[in-house]
């Protein structure tokens, strides 16, 4: 009995021993695996668990095959091989005699890919990121890989603290929902911009050169508070250029550092600057080597002077002018090459303009690439640079401005490659089209024309061929239009801008003059472009108008008007324009001289000249700030009538925009039995006006004040009788102003509290404009 129990206790103890040994042996888990026992011969390869892939793909990625040897190597590179494809969770190889037995678990079918709690950006910006696709395999590597790419996203868009988890949706069939959790956070902007080394300019001047702004209320419609790394790494840049602009050649930005708060909602830039001193202009020469260029014909082009500040901007405007000189004189090849020569010690750089011969290069060829609309010719013509001409890298440059200008693409590039022979070069205009019609609404509120409405069909690029076609519509309260025109700014594809209008107009004079006026008619228009400044116009015109509504108790010369009229005339304006821009002008000047010939038909005849003129000069070198502009306009004209019918409608009127502090003809010759205006012959402005920016008011607002004096006069109604004043002393109107770009339109505001005026005159001490378009 107790042999038994000894023999039992064995037993049990062999038991439990076994037992530990298998629980001790490893298990395939979740991506990990246990290799069969190598040797012998593979006779046969079995797959299990696959459901939309075959069973022979399975097989064709394995590096092991039938016939080969249980090799552990082998078998170790078909498991890695088949975790490779993307398409399996898990791979489990076992032997089962000579069979080698694959069992795998594929991974899910991507059902759908939603985001959540995504409100700055939308979700097809986020879809356009990911790899994740429906209908692809799922792998959680790549859910992770996309979690950081929209993450990459939300940084570039200033969201440094978003949060973003993708969740799976296990669904039935081996499928998955991706669900990507976006917390978006506040935008991460910037603080604060500090500068640490600065002396010569103040922190606001050095702010202003940058591109990236400190946080501020008013920058809701402004990205350039968000922080972003090229930006940063182009400020550092953009603060070289304008230490180099303002003479500190030795100037160094030695760091530039952003610092991201601990809660990770803004960040705090550091710019460390090493200014060095300031450079003078010493000498400047010119080392022409070109033969029979003699250096002394070129100096006068040089706009550089010893003894002036040294600048960059400054020694590029002579190198261009240099190159403008030297084409004139007939030089083809030629470049100029600046050189320059610092003197420490004395503290100045000496420049020389080296005048050598450049390579003899034709154009071969022009090609146009990109243009899914407009006509080849339309951009051929803008080129000032054509086949078989001397290459001109300064043509090329203007060339590719004039694309630009057209505003038909949004991208515009002008690339040189070598042509056929080392002499020859083919220049290619690569382009991408964008939209060129638009539909406008707008509206504003002007004192001289009350409330208003304007809707517009604009077609600036019809069909392809350059040409303008527009349609507008004007409601307003005492003004309202209808206008249709037709342009084209090549007319027989030469440098001709020829055109056709058609208009009905009505005014509501009753404030003015006691009367309606309607007028309708066309006029067909040709200019042409006599230099890069000058330019000339013509037009026909032939208009029909009538006056109505005039009040009982207006002028008896003014309801002597009532009735209809035509008017058939010849005008002209020919235009010197030496602005900066046409568009916002700060320096330079503008003149255009004006004739209107009526009388070659219809039964209104008159000549009516006239002259104006603006001139801008900034005041940096008094103030220090180029925003300091000064502006001095001018402008007199003179009306001869004749014919069967002289009308007051034909008069020059003084009042509003012409003289601020007075009405519209709220200065001149007027009835004084009933206050009407009556207009004059003669007429004389002049405007003196000072822009200015507002201190602590930064200049991305757009806003800045005037300071202006207007003075003018208006004389010789053609009336005589009772009650008429022709003529008296000049008027004026000073005050002040400001003018407001804002995003809805420019916002304009006058306070006029002093005039010089008679007392019949009216005036208007407050004046108010406001105009958008969207």
């Amino acid at each position: 009995m107790m042999r038994l129990s000894l023999a039992l206790a064995l037993v049990a103890a062999l038991l439990c021993s076994a037992a530990a040994a298998v629980r001790a042996q490893p298990q395939p888990a979740q991506g990990a695996f246990a290799l069969p026992a190598p040797g012998g011969i593979v006779r046969e390869v079995r797959v299990e668990g696959t459901q939309r892939i075959e069973p022979a793909t399975v097989q064709s990625y394995m590096v092991i095959q039938p016939g080969d040897r249980f090799d552990t190597e082998n078998m170790d590179r078909s498991i890695k091989t088949l975790f490779a494809t993307g398409l399996f969770a898990d791979v489990w190889l076992r032997r089962e005699g000579d069979a080698l037995i694959v069992t795998v678990r594929e991974n899910p079918i991507v059902n759908r890919v939603a985001f959540e709690g995504n409100r700055a950006i939308g979700d097809e910006v986020l879809r356009g990121e990911i790899q994740t696709r429906p209908r692809s395999v799922f792998t959680r590597t790549q859910a992770l890989a996309d979690r950081q790419r929209l993450l990459d996203v939300y940084a570039r868009r200033g969201r440094y603290a978003a949060s973003i988890e993708p969740k799976v949706i296990e669904l039935d069939q081996n499928r998955v929902d991706v669900v990507f959790e976006i917390v978006e956070g506040p935008s991460t902007l910037i603080r604060r911009i500090s500068f640490v080394g600065n002396k010569a300019f103040s922190a606001s001047d050095l702010k202003d050169a940058i591109a990236s702004r400190e946080s501020a209320w008013y920058r809701i419609l402004s990205t350039a508070d968000q922080y972003d790394p090229e930006r940063l790494a182009f400020d550092r840049e953009l603060l070289r250029r304008f230490y180099l602009k303002n003479g500190y050649v030795d100037a160094e930005i030695t760091g530039a550092v952003a610092e991201l708060s601990p809660d990770r909602t803004s960040f705090f830039i550091t710019f460390t600057i090493v200014e060095g001193e300031r450079y003078r202009v010493g000498s400047v020469e010119i080392d022409s080597r070109v033969r029979n260029l003699e250096p002394e014909s070129l100096r006068s082009a040089i706009t550089l002077r010893g003894g002036d500040w040294y600048g960059s901007e400054a020694v590029e405007e002579s190198v261009r002018a240099l190159e403008l000189a030297v084409q004139n004189a007939g030089y083809a090849f030629v470049e100029i090459r600046p050189r320059f020569q610092r003197n420490r010690e004395q503290r100045t750089v000496d420049v020389t303009f080296e005048v050598v011969e450049g390579p003899r290069v034709f154009v071969e060829r022009i090609d146009i690439v990109g243009n899914q609309r407009t006509m080849d010719k339309v951009i051929r013509r803008e080129f000032r640079i054509a086949e078989g001409d001397a290459y001109n890298a300064a043509r090329v440059r203007r060339s590719r401005q004039r694309l630009i200008d057209l505003n038909y693409f949004s991208k515009v590039e002008v690339t040189t490659t070598e042509g056929s022979a080392p002499d020859r070069a083919i220049i290619t205009a690569e382009v991408e089209e964008k939209a060129t019609g638009e539909l406008t609404l707008g509206g504003g509120y002007g004192t001289d024309i009350g409330f208003l409405g304007t809707v517009g069909l604009r077609e600036r690029n019809l069909a392809g061929t350059g040409l303008e076609a527009r349609a507008e519509v004007t409601l307003g309260q005492l003004r309202s239009a209808l206008d249709l025109s037709l342009t084209d700014p090549y007319f027989l594809d030469r440098n001709l801008v020829a055109g056709i209008d058609l208009f009905y107009i009505t005014r509501d004079n009753q404030e003015i003059a006691g009367f309606d006026e309607q007028r309708r008619g066309g006029a067909v228009r040709i200019g042409y472009a006599i230099n890069e400044h000058l330019r000339q116009s013509w037009s026909y015109s032939y208009i029909e108008r009538e006056i109505t509504n005039v009040s009982p108790l207006a002028s008896i010369y003014i309801r002597d008007q009532a009735g209809r009229s035509t008017v058939s005339m010849v005008s002209q304006i020919l235009t010197y324009d030496r602005r900066d821009s046409r568009i916002d002008p700060t320096e330079g000047y503008v003149v255009r001289f004006s004739t209107e010939v009526s009388g070659l038909g219809g039964n209104v005849g008159f000549f009516r000249p006239r002259l104006e003129g603006i001139y801008y000069q900034p005041l940096a070198f008094i103030t220090g700030n180029r925003q300091w502009i000064l502006s001095i306009r001018g402008s007199v004209g003179f009306l001869f009538q004749y014919g069967e019918v002289e009308r007051i409608i034909d008069n020059f009127f003084l009042g509003g925009e012409n003289l601020r502090g007075f009405e519209i003809g709220g200065a001149g010759p007027r009835d004084r039995t009933t206050g009407d205006a009556l207009g004059g012959r003669r007429i004389w402005t002049q405007s003196t006006e000072i822009r200015y920016p507002f201190p602590f008011v930064p200049d991305e607002l757009g806003i800045h004040g005037r300071a202006f004096v207007d003075i003018g006069n208006l004389e010789d109604s053609g009336l005589t009788g009772p009650g008429v004043v022709n003529s008296g002393p000049p008027r004026l109107g000073a005050g002040f102003g400001v003018t407001w770009r804002s995003p809805f339109g420019i916002v304009n505001v006058d306070l006029t509290p002093f005039v010089v005026k008679e007392p019949y005159d009216k005036t208007q001490i407050f004046r108010f404009g406001f105009g958008t378009r969207f």
